[in-house]
């Protein structure tokens, strides 16, 4: 039998079975059940089509990580409308070029962020704007309000057939390697990386999830869908705050959540100054990825807050989950030797495979020495680049065909397991996010006082990995460079997205070269990170 894998079946499943229990626990304190967020997600789907949204339109949501993203998401992808999270900390120029590139027809964008829509709002195709705060928008009637419009149109809406290998999800990329690309994703392989998640991270119907992970990333590494589809709780946050995730996990009986190696940071650093209770009645699992956190730090989570830890890996193009280090057979769960393991990137998830090769293909020996770059098959992978496909052909055929590239270098040991050394992509992965040197350069090459430089990423306790820039000022004197370090956070930070300022600058004479002029940043990074195990950073 074959039955088509669609992700509408998600808030199908909880409204049938668990339609009065709770669902969400919303930043206004509302308590929300399966039902209500139904209905709600109802309105929104018969408000999308009252206002001529058609199966395949590309519908965007900026928003923290609040009940409306979660509603939003299914209501649009209930009429067949394409769900397009934003990062709601680019810039007004990210936010148009996304925009214009999907073809974006109407948005939903929380009250403190529309503003930097509404920059925007005369170069983008989008025409439908709403909001959860019009008043606090601006209150000209430029904007909707989501309660009033879904209380205006009722719940009934058309909901068209609908196929497995269609578009319902397009993500886009921190455009680490040039202008940010859309990750195509189907119902089939959103669906299926769901079912991956509910099985190796052990969610079930009575699991309270903390969102301290940000839902437009990658759909909440599939969060959305997993913990909805087994009817489990959701409990919603405005933004990432220590005391208030200890607070929440004591309160809401939080079971379950995700964090970057820097929120585990925070969290290492409140739990130091504060005496607390760092559980409710139910024990607390934590899902963390980008940067391997430190074996001290995953030793503070385990054995002091008494939580379990599971390292987990992948990209937005993966799924984005595709490995996890909850290898319980290779490790004891009370012996040392399991942060060593914990550390690693891990093994694959079921039904996918896992390579590390070479230049030429081939793959390298398990013998956790050779370096190779990871390649992915699974059923989680993206389909393709939205209107790209030199960069979607590139992704697929680099080394070997028909595996996705990931770009990051690792060694594998004789259990398949992996461990990430270095990276082969131009990418900084900052407090778990993406961050693209080529674009950092491009924006200090601006600079009147820069007459040459390059980026790397450069260890960090607080953010794992940090830019640093290796500039060439254009005085030639290294002693008076014209400018200063805070003179050129100030310049990337105006002109790009905070998280992607420039904070650590050396001024050097040259830049290390090819006999081509290529700059070697291989040869920078080796110097930078010449105390650490990995060039990568490690929280």
């Amino acid at each position: 039998m074959h039955k088509p894998l669609l992700v509408t079946e998600f808030l199908d499943r909880a409204r049938s079975h668990y339609g009065d229990e709770e669902a969400v626990v919303a930043t206004t304190g509302e308590r929300l059940t399966y039902d209500e967020v139904g209905s709600r997600a109802d309105g929104f789907a018969a408000a999308l089509q009252e206002r001529g949204i058609e199966k395949g339109d590309r519908v965007a949501v900026l928003d923290p990580n609040t009940h409306y993203h979660l509603e939003a998401a299914y209501g649009i992808m209930q009429v067949g409308g394409v769900h397009t999270p934003l990062n709601y900390r680019l810039t007004p120029d990210d936010f148009e070029y996304i925009l214009s590139d999907a073809g974006v027809d109407a948005i939903y964008a929380d009250y403190e962020f529309a503003d930097a829509i509404e920059a925007v709002r005369d170069e983008v195709p989008t025409e439908t704007f709403i909001t959860n705060d019009a008043e606090e928008v601006g209150g000209d009637g430029a904007w909707e309000e989501f309660d009033e419009v879904i209380e205006s149109v009722g719940t009934e809406y058309d909901r068209p057939k609908m196929d497995e290998d269609e578009i319902i999800t397009i993500n886009y990329t921190s455009g680490t390697t040039g202008e940010p690309k859309g990750v195509c994703r189907t119902h089939r392989c959103e669906t299926i990386h769901a079912y991956l998640v509910v099985a190796h991270q052990e969610i079930s119907d009575d699991d309270t999830y903390l969102w301290t992970l940000p839902m437009f990333h990658a759909n909440g590494w599939g969060h959305i869908f997993a913990v909805t589809g087994v009817g489990a709780t959701h409990v919603c946050t405005r933004g990432v705050d220590a005391g208030d995730i200890f607070e929440a996990v004591r309160t809401e009986d939080v079971s379950y959540m995700c964090g970057a190696p820097t929120v585990l940071n925070m969290l290492v650093d409140y739990y130091g100054e504060h005496e607390l209770e760092t559980t409710g009645e139910s024990d607390v699992r934590l899902a963390t990825a980008g940067s391997a956190p430190p074996e001290a730090t995953i030793r503070t989570v385990e054995e002091e807050f008494g939580w379990y830890l599971k390292h987990v890996y992948g990209a937005t193009e993966t799924g984005p989950l595709i490995t996890t280090s909850d290898a319980r057979r290779h490790f004891e769960d009370d012996s040392d030797d399991r942060f060593r393991i914990k550390k690693r990137q891990g093994l694959a998830y079921l039904g996918t495979e896992i390579r590390v090769v070479g230049e030429d293909g081939a793959d390298v020996p398990r013998d956790d020495e050779t370096l190779g770059e990871v390649v992915v098959r699974g059923n989680q992978i993206m389909e393709k680049y939205w209107n790209k496909p030199d960069a979607t052909e590139e992704a697929f055929s680099d080394r070997i065909e028909g595996y996705y590239h990931t770009g990051d270098l690792a060694t594998i040991d004789k259990n398949g397991m992996i461990s990430i050394q270095d990276r082969k992509k131009d990418i900084i992965i900052s407090g778990g996010e993406n961050i693209s040197s080529i674009e950092l350069e491009d924006t200090l090459f601006d600079h009147p006082e820069v007459a040459d430089v390059a980026v790397i990423p450069a260890p960090s306790d607080e953010w794992g990995e940090t830019p640093k820039a290796f500039v060439v000022p254009e005085s030639g004197d290294l002693e008076e460079p014209g400018v200063t370090t805070e003179d050129l956070l100030e310049f990337t930070r105006d002109n790009l997205a905070g998280y992607k300022a420039v904070r650590r600058t050396e001024f050097v004479e040259e830049l290390p070269t090819t006999a081509t002029g290529k700059v070697q940043k291989y040869e920078l990074r080796q110097e930078e990170w010449e105390d650490e195990d990995r060039m990568v950073g490690q929280g």
